[in-house]
């Protein structure tokens, strides 16, 4: 056993050809990120996703090139990084960022102290030197590595121009120090101050960026669910062990009762109860279930008890599926983010020239001391971190993401928040979608037969197909007690409908109106939608009728109140396409389409405008697959999350309606965020350049200036959706 467990440890520290998730902790900024993904291309991984925020890295790693050799160079670039499915080391009684910040400090005050109090003492340069030292080793400790491996990397971060700045005042003031130049190079406090106050900053900023993040976190923490699994002792008993959920294997038994996390994907044995389902719908009504429904991974028993069989094996419950797609999803960056990590990426070189110019233009034209111009510059370094621009975008993507999964919509990539806005189109499948697929027997036409009769052969054809009408209808003749003909040869012809034999010879045909001759054709096709003939000759036409989902008309205003015009494709009949249409406030209706004209439809469309496709995700894959943004209302099947890039796993439309929202709310934020590290980085710079600002003020907005961007960016896990 101890042989397979060391086994099992080493495929997955070497996984070389498979999919890598890994944790890297110490990335602050997109430069960082960046950095990073450099690092992986340069080994031959292709197209890694690195998110900061998270510290979630994924790749493919290749053949031949051993994982922890990738391990130990993230490493050497200044990060700490593991396994994603190894347990996290044990933490420390307090944070070592939060005990290096109150260390930095205890020195820095005596210094700031020194500014107002007479205390000759404070003012030694000694003194004042004995006190900078190890806030400035501090600094070293938690910026250095970082700051040069990023720039080893080409792609230098915020931790260079920190350093940089902090360097260029504590040289000046050794230099002041060991010349006797006095008070005018005393430049200590500076030093020791920006290492400070960016500490101080990163703190804050870490513990508002882990904010945006709980959302796949707490996911996650629901797969380490303890299960309690049935077993047979030796005596031949039941009894009951707990294991860890991902332990669990298909086949497993396992008991439920109130307060439980559902471990595992499975079917109900026995036993009758409520689940809570808001991880799928968003809803936190508990839903009844009872011998024969399924459960999800993930939800919580809120009533009863239950025996379950596990059907699916960790990693590849729903649960594992969801918290796969989020994170893909926060992995895929938005145009507007890819913009602004080519800004921060030429930035920090950028930034670097300008205080060399604003030292040269002060001290060499502008008649300004030398003293005076480093601190221009220095400021200049300090105020200037990409921080706010980098933590701009995927901070607010972050929050938008993980508010839609608590909400039951799963997006396959944070640029589709992004394309949702420019949407024109809006083009709607009927049955499943705009419908509930609850189909019930409206009317039975009988010709020269009994009613009772038809239901039954009705029954008998319909059970053995696997067509959604058909499996309707065979629940609702159940549920009123009919008992189905004996019929052999049943077969189902594709596009046609059902056939079979009875015990007396007689050949019973169920489908559409293709089955009837011209003349009958004509008159029926309009009011009835299955025909049954017998020997053929027409025997019943049975009328059906599918109730509307309910806030489907709201749906249709909310659209049209935003300027995006709907569109109805579907297969079914013209005349119930028009009276649906009618009903929820469709304006265009394109009615008995075949899949293949479906995806004509959206293709003609797409080429005026961008185009979204809401469908099943199995009949309508090509024409989602197609549009800008595929949307799925199939309760997340496996068609459905390949085919849509949304999926609203409970099939709720006002779901969609608050998937738009976010996705408008979510780039408000992000231009409001770019807004402000632009504004704020035009602004600060010709400030600093022209003296208005001391280093340490310097380092306090630019502090400032990253939480902002971080906490307005944390609006949208509350903000209120119209």
């Amino acid at each position: 056993m101890e042989a397979t467990l060391q086994e099992k440890k080493k495929d997955k520290r070497s996984p070389e050809g498979k999919a890598v998730h890994l944790k890297v902790h110490g990335m602050s900024c997109t430069n960082c990120a960046l950095g990073v993904e450099r690092f992986l291309s340069r080994k031959g991984i292709e197209n890694p996703r690195v998110d900061f925020a998270s510290g979630d890295v994924t790749f493919t790693l290749p053949a031949g090139l051993p994982l922890e050799t990738v391990l130990e160079g993230i490493r050497k670039l200044g990060y700490e990084v593991q396994p994603a499915d190894e347990a996290p080391a044990k933490k420390a009684t307090i944070d070592p960022l939060l005990l290096q910040l109150l260390v930095a400090w205890a020195f820095t005050l005596p210094l700031l102290a020194a500014m107002f109090l007479p205390y000759a003492w404070l003012h030694d340069p000694f003194v004042q030197l004995g006190l900078t030292l190890p806030v400035f080793a501090i600094g070293v400790r938690q910026f250095g590595r970082s700051a040069w491996n990023s720039v080893k990397s080409g792609v230098a971060n915020m931790d260079v121009l920190i350093l940089t700045g902090a360097t260029a005042a504590l040289i000046y003031s050794l230099y002041g120090l060991l010349t006797g130049g006095g008070h005018d190079y005393m430049f200590f406090e500076t030093a020791a101050s920006i290492i400070s106050i960016v500490l101080l900053g990163n703190y804050m900023e870490h513990k508002a960026v882990k904010q945006t993040t709980t959302a796949v976190d707490e996911l996650t923490r629901l797969q380490k669910a303890i299960a309690k699994r049935l077993a047979v002792s030796e005596a031949g008993r039941e009894v009951v062990e707990e294991v860890p959920a991902d332990s669990l294997a298909v086949g497993d038994v396992v008991l439920l009762s109130v307060g439980d996390v559902v471990p595992a994907d499975g079917e109900i044995l026995e036993g009758a109860g409520a689940v809570n389902e808001s991880l799928l719908s968003g809803e936190s009504l508990p839903v009844e279930k009872r011998r024969g429904d399924a459960l999800v991974a993930g939800t919580e028993v809120v009533d009863g008890a239950f025996r379950m069989q596990v059907q699916k094996a960790a990693g590849q419950t729903m649960l594992a599926q969801i918290i796969e797609l989020v994170r893909r999803a926060q992995a895929r960056k938005p145009g507007i983010q890819r913009l602004a990590d080519r800004v921060s990426a030429v930035f920090v070189p950028a930034v670097i020239a300008i205080a060399l110019i604003t030292f040269a233009a002060n001290y060499l034209f502008a008649g300004v001391g030398m003293s005076e111009s480093i601190t221009r510059a220095i400021a200049v370094l300090v105020i200037s971190c990409p921080c706010a621009m980098g933590l701009a975008v995927p901070t607010a993507v972050t929050v938008a993401l993980g508010r839609a999964a608590h909400s039951g919509i799963l997006l396959r990539g944070a640029d589709t928040l992004e394309r949702m806005q420019g949407i024109r189109y809006v083009l709607f499948d009927k049955t499943g979608t705009l419908t509930t697929g609850n189909f019930k027997i409206k009317e039975i036409k009988a010709f020269g037969i009994d009613t009772a009769f038809v239901r039954r052969v009705l029954l008998a054809l319909e059970q053995s197909s696997s067509h959604p009408i058909a499996r309707a209808l065979t629940a609702h003749l159940q549920a009123e007690g009919v008992e189905p003909l004996s019929l052999t040869s049943l077969r189902e012809i594709k596009g046609v409908g059902m056939e079979g034999s009875d015990t007396e010879g007689n050949h019973y045909r169920l489908g559409s109106f293709r089955l009837l001759p011209g003349e009958q054709r004509a008159a029926l096709k309009q009011s009835y939608d299955l025909f049954l003939l017998c020997n053929e000759v027409l025997i019943a036409a049975v009328a059906i009728e599918d109730e509307v989902k309910p806030y489907a008309a709201g749906l249709i205003d909310y659209l049209h109140r935003r300027g995006i015009r709907t569109v109805l494709i579907s297969g079914d009949k013209a005349h119930k396409c028009h009276q649906l249409a009618q009903a929820v406030g469709i304006e265009e209706v394109y009615a008995e389409q075949t899949p293949e004209q479906k995806l004509q439809i959206v293709e003609t469309l797409a080429s005026k405008a961008r185009v979204a496709m809401v469908g099943d995700g199995v009949n309508d894959a090509p024409a989602l697959s197609r549009a800008h943004v595929g949307i799925s209302l199939s309760n997340a099947t496996q068609a459905a999350i390949r085919a849509a890039e949304v999926v609203l796993l409970d099939g709720n439309l006002r779901h969609l309606q608050t998937a738009f929202e976010i996705g408008r709310h979510t780039l408000r934020v992000m231009k409001q965020n770019l807004f402000w590290a632009f504004f704020y980085n035009v602004l600060a710079i010709p400030i600093a350049a022209a003296g208005w600002l001391s280093p340490m003020v310097a380092a306090l907005a630019m502090a400032c200036s990253d939480v902002i961007v971080v906490f307005n960016s944390l609006r949208l896990r509350w903000m209120k959706l119209d």
